[in-house]
């Protein structure tokens, strides 16, 4: 069931092909993309600045991939004393908003552009700026490749009029969104606990938490130096799965990139013993390599942020990942993704009793998994079997998330199809009769497509409407037996071409040695 350790440059051959016909061979980072999730400390004595800097060569990016719905853009110059005066007043809103301790976060992204950098000429000249500070709102995909003129008519972008202080700029952003928050709102203690339960469209804002789980493992792995002759296999696999079927595009490109490099970073023992690489002290190098990008925050979790900073985060957003990985497979994936997820977690998830318990259930499948169905519905029986035993122990022991007790999951009033009619009512899984049909259709829509909903509303689709996600779910690439693979790749023009020039490109690279 488990491939050998020692895996072969051909295993990167047909990963770096899948990398290719993705477009995935050269990633585009979208540079400050992802830092409007952090406040950013300035200054030798640590003051924090929520409002995000923009400038006209990441304006559109960072306008584009914003999980927040609507952004406020300050329009400055540096030298302005009305400017200066004004920053701390738009500081105060910020703070609200914005930075990893953001008691509202994801709701309104508080920028500022500085007109007087010869860079933001041409940016500020398209928003006809005609004073300062200028404040401009509107739905934050409507800023990219924008422009705005004083006499333009149903413009979604509009001058903030009346925001010269902190209180009347927040009175002014509630108005338009019809809400009630306050410059003194303390620390969020997540208001959407219940639209988490009965609301399937809040799992959309999650795709960013899949991301940093996703940052956050290999983290951990890298920190805990997890890569070793026994576990390498597992990760491979996995890396693999992430390619072909990840949520997030950064991450399929990441993914690939590290693939691509694998066998140099971390060669195995055959490929050492050949003398065909020198593993010197490259390991490090894997650091180099940022699997969902190089601009995913720490610590700003959206969907899966607890009330307090020791509960959810990466335990809830590395669960969303695997049950949309478990979503988006074909049956003749499906024990190899089984396989994958179990290995992986088995091999580096380091919290002990919920790695051995995940492991004891892995076991206990005594039959190969035969189809995507069954996969989806093992994958979310055995979450609803760690959360009833960690209800109890959070009950015990009072170490749960207040607002976030552990439930036997889908809740009713999220999917009341799911729970057959004649079924028992109670608390304890055994008391449930599922409709597992209906559990099957409410899992792959949720973790499927409602799940990338917020990439395609942010434009993220093909000249021909098909989408960046259909694309990558369209190919198997991590279950094609490597000779079948190599088979196919020579057989084709296309790919056969490709795959030599990379195989001469490989014969002809220097070995990595240690100059140290």
């Amino acid at each position: 069931m488990r491939l050998a350790a020692a895996a072969s440059k051909t295993t990167t051959l047909v990963v770096f092909l899948g990398a290719l016909f993705l477009g995935l061979n050269e990633a585009r980072d979208h540079a400050g993309s992802r830092s409007i999730l952090r406040a950013v400390g300035g200054g030798d004595g640590g003051v924090v600045e929520y409002g995000v800097e923009l400038n006209a060569s990441n304006f559109d990016a960072v306008l584009k991939d914003t999980p927040a719905s609507f952004s406020v853009v300050e329009f400055f110059a540096h030298w302005c004393p009305a400017c200066r005066n004004y920053k701390p007043q738009y500081e105060k809103v910020a703070r609200l908003f914005n930075g990893p301790n953001a008691v509202h976060p994801g709701i309104v992204l508080m920028t500022r552009v500085d007109c007087a950098l010869k860079v933001n000429t041409n940016l500020c000249d398209k928003f006809s700026v005609g004073h300062y500070p200028m404040l401009f709102w509107g739905p934050s995909s409507k800023f990219v490749a924008a422009s705005w003129e004083p006499k333009q008519e149903k413009s979604d972008i509009r001058v903030i009029e009346h925001g010269r202080t902190a209180e009347q700029l927040l009175d002014w952003i509630n108005k338009q969104l019809g809400s009630s928050y306050a410059l003194d709102d303390e620390k969020f203690e997540n208001e959407l606990i219940q639209s988490n339960i009965s609301d399937p469209e809040q799992i959309s804002r999650a795709v960013y938490d899949v991301e940093e789980a996703t940052s956050t493992a290999f983290d951990i792995i890298l920190e805990h130096k997890m890569i070793k002759s026994e576990t390498r296999a597992s990760l491979i696999r996995f890396l693999q799965l992430l390619v072909a079927h990840h949520p997030s595009r950064r991450c399929r490109q990441g993914s690939a990139q590290v693939l691509v490099n694998f066998d140099e970073l971390y060669p195995s023992e055959a490929l050492i013993e050949s003398q065909e690489i020198d593993p010197g002290d490259g390991k490090n190098s894997l650091h180099d390599f940022q699997i969902c990008g190089k601009e995913v925050p720490r610590g700003y979790w959206i969907f899966c942020r607890g009330s307090k900073n020791d509960t959810r985060g990466f335990s809830c957003g590395l669960w969303v990942l695997l049950h949309s990985l478990s979503v988006r497979v074909d049956d003749a994936e499906s024990q190899f993704v089984f396989v994958s997820i179990c290995d992986f977690i088995h091999e580096f998830f380091i919290c002990e009793e919920c790695r051995q318990h995940f492991y004891d259930m892995c076991s206990s499948v005594k039959t190969p998994i035969k189809t995507a169905h069954d996969l989806t519905l093992w994958l979310w029986d055995a979450h609803n079997k760690v959360n009833e035993r960690l209800m109890k122990d959070e009950a015990s022991l009072g170490t749960g998330d207040p607002k976030f007790p552990k439930i036997i999951w889908p809740h009713r009033q999220l999917c009341s199809s799911c729970y057959s009619s004649h079924g028992r009512r109670g608390d304890k899984l055994s008391d449930i009769k599922w409709n597992k049909d209906e559990v099957y259709r409410f899992l792959k829509q949720y973790y499927g497509r409602t799940l990338v909903s917020l990439y395609k509303k942010k434009a993220l689709l093909q000249a021909d409407g098909t989408s960046i996600e259909d694309l990558v779910a369209s190919t198997n690439a991590v279950v094609v037996p490597v000779g079948a693979a190599l088979a196919i790749a020579i057989a084709s023009c296309a790919f056969g071409a490709l795959a030599c020039y990379w195989r001469s490109q490989q014969k002809n690279r220097k070995p990595r040695r240690n100059w140290n």
